[in-house]
């Protein structure tokens, strides 16, 4: 198809699963990890050439069909320079019926690493802001059940297995009657 023939840049590639995948299905990808311990992993694994951070300077505007961050865009330092060449973003949901129920517990918040918590009105004033159009959101529901464990065991919970079972069931049908409600999201943007 010709999709195939289309060029990926996955920023916070980590030990290179997706790249690979895409890799895969023809895509010509670009990877870039700050991490050297998954940077090896990637190349050793996958035969992924992953690029440091500072590469991303250096890539020509439009010469991507596609950019991704699967759960990096919260632990960005220059957030607003990685806007100017951002597509396709996956984030944790500050709004969602889990982070609402467990407040300042939430794991998601992951303090210190995560700098920065987007809600789905905020990451559409990200796009406009760097003159992107939000095409497309989808939820990605499953996140609220291994979130909601999380957040348990850190609350101490007895049974925090079972409870937080309970809590990403409740979070799963929340976001079924509302996507915007998914404890995690993806976000497609265009550029206008």
């Amino acid at each position: 198809s010709g999709l195939s023939k289309c060029t990926l840049l996955d920023i916070g590639t980590g030990t290179g699963y997706f790249s690979n995948a895409m890799k895969e299905r023809g895509w010509r990808v670009k990877a870039i990890e700050k991490s050297p311990q998954a940077r090896s992993f990637a190349k050793e694994h996958f035969e992924l050439d992953v690029d440091t951070e500072d590469a991303l300077a250096g890539y020509a505007d439009h010469s991507f069909d596609a950019i991704t961050l699967w759960h990096v865009m919260e632990h960005l330092e220059h957030l607003n320079e990685t806007w100017e060449k951002l597509l396709i973003v996956a984030v944790p949901n500050p709004s969602s019926y889990d982070a609402e129920k467990y407040k300042e517990w939430w794991a998601a918040y992951d303090v210190p690493r995560h700098l920065w918590h987007f809600t789905p009105s905020v990451m559409q004033q990200f796009g406009v802001k760097h003159g992107f159009k939000l095409a497309e959101q989808h939820p990605m529901p499953f996140d609220a059940f291994y979130v909601s464990m999380l957040t348990e065991r850190y609350k101490g919970s007895r049974l925090s297995f079972l409870k937080g079972m309970w809590t990403g069931l409740l979070a799963w049908f929340s976001s079924l009657a509302k996507k915007e409600r998914s404890s995690s999201m993806i976000y497609v943007f265009r550029k206008k």
